[in-house]
């Protein structure tokens, strides 16, 4: 399972990599707090369901989160 998650975190990357390049393409910004907040609550639904600590899954989505709009800042600049 450790294995499989840096390439599950790649494969999420380079999807909000293509979100990224299309949200600068039409001039949103990188950070949209509404559908964070919307997967906050989903992925807490989900941790719970899977008998996981919400605040820790909460935690882990939000250092993921910060990174993908990392990642969108830079996209944008290079528009």
């Amino acid at each position: 399972l450790d294995a499989a998650l840096p390439h599950i975190l790649a494969e999420r990357f380079k999807i909000t990599q293509q979100v990224g390049a299309h949200t600068a393409q039409v001039g949103r910004p990188a950070a949209d707090r509404t559908r964070e907040s919307e997967q906050i609550a989903r992925l807490r639904r989900l941790a719970a369901d899977a008998n996981l600590d919400e605040e820790f899954s909460e935690k882990i989505l939000k250092f993921i989160s910060s990174e993908v709009i990392r990642h969108h800042e830079r996209i944008a600049e290079g528009q």
